[in-house]
């Protein structure tokens, strides 16, 4: 929020066989493992009451004494890794991603909402207010709003520096409630639109101690201005009016949730529907009609057969198909399953980046951790036990 200051006045259809013929880091070894633990490996079975399988691990010796080695292969990795962008709409994005662990997905959703920066209103000098919103909450309601513009141009500002043209931005709140002739009133609304961008600095520096060397007009070529121009600040009677200047910083998610770039991020295991043995008949022909579109019917009578569909375009028959699958008659027909190293990631940029970019940083962010772990290893003495 900002802070207030005083300025003086101036799917698989065999089950567990299917696991092991989707190649990928950590669903495919040079030995295969029994079903019945490829299954627990690798998939989420999800049951009425409880799920099933939901830890992962990556120890290299766990399936050892079966033949299998469990280290990681970049080779594999290669060859089993992949992004597909399914969605991309103004600021939301969804893509599903296949081949990583779940520490990886959640390590990249943590890094966009907390530690990708950007810049927003951290300082408020109030010269007048005369509304009904007390500075506090008015300071607090402008530090919210997001605004259009790359953080990657300016610099951090620690507590001891002072502002200038490479770590702030300053923003102009000028606005005066007044009944026209006609009766009606101008300015009853304040808007985020009515914030106005002072690339030369701040116009009361004396107070501020804010004082720019050049202007930012060139460093930002596009301006700076908020995402949405419709965000209500606050609500004005004739004669009450709102004078200010904001000081825009930059920060990370992680210090206050105005700094995050993100609306919202988040991800979720690929559905998987398996036939757990061949449907045929009857039972082919009630499952079809109690999951239509999902459960693909050919053939009738004793011919009758079911295959299963394309499980993302029938979201909202997935619980039906685990409900299914506590019941007595369909329980050894149909199982819902989620895939443990394929991910539907969505992310929903605050405008501030676009969500590719937010998410190629991410890897960026993971990238420098990972080499700082790397450092520290190297740098620790060898031991020999």
């Amino acid at each position: 929020m900002g802070r207030t200051k005083k300025a003086a006045q101036p799917q698989a259809a065999k089950g567990a066989a299917a696991a092991a013929a989707d190649v990928g880091p950590s669903t495919s070894y040079d030995a295969t493992l029994p079903d019945n633990l490829e299954v627990a490996r690798t998939r989420v079975v999800c049951g009425t009451d409880m799920n099933l399988h939901t830890t992962s691990t990556i120890a290299a010796s766990q399936w050892g004494s079966l033949g299998v080695d469990a280290s990681f292969d970049m080779d594999r990795f290669r060859r089993g890794f992949s992004i597909d962008i399914k969605r991309y709409e103004g600021d939301d994005m969804e893509f599903e991603m296949k081949g990583v662990s779940c520490a990886v997905a959640n390590s990249l959703r943590r890094i966009m909402i907390s530690e990708t920066p950007t810049m927003a209103i951290e300082h408020v000098y109030i010269v007048n207010n005369t509304s009904v919103i007390q500075d506090e909450v008015l300071s607090h309601r402008l530090g919210l709003v997001p605004l259009k513009v790359d953080p990657r141009l300016f610099q951090y500002k620690a507590k001891e520096d002072a502002p200038s043209e490479q770590n702030t931005i300053v923003l102009k709140l000028k606005v005066e409630c007044r009944r026209l002739p006609s009766g009606a009133m101008e300015n009853d609304k304040v808007y985020s639109r009515d914030l106005v961008w002072l690339p030369e600095g701040s116009e009361m520096p004396d107070e501020t101690s804010c004082r720019f060397a050049s202007s930012q007009a060139a460093l930002v070529s596009g301006g700076v201005r908020p995402v949405h121009d419709d965000i209500l600040i606050a609500k004005l009677r004739p004669g009450q009016a709102i004078e200010l200047e904001c000081h825009c910083i930059k920060g990370v998610g992680d210090m206050h949730a105005k700094w995050s770039p993100v609306a919202t991020t988040w991800y979720r295991l690929m559905p998987e529907v398996v036939l757990l043995q061949k449907t045929r008949g009857q039972i082919a022909e009630e499952l079809a009609e109690q999951l239509p579109g999902l459960l693909q019917l050919s053939g009738s009578g004793d011919k009758a057969k079911v295959v299963v569909g394309d499980v993302r375009k029938h979201d909202k028959l997935l619980e039906k198909v685990r409900r299914l699958s506590g019941e007595e008659r369909y329980a050894p027909y149909i199982q819902l399953r989620k895939i443990k190293d394929r991910f539907i990631f969505t992310i929903e940029s605050a405008g501030a980046w676009r969500p590719h970019e937010l998410f190629q940083y991410a890897v960026e962010v993971m990238m420098s951790k990972c080499d700082k772990v790397l450092e520290g290893l190297q740098a620790f003495p060898q031991r020999s036990f």
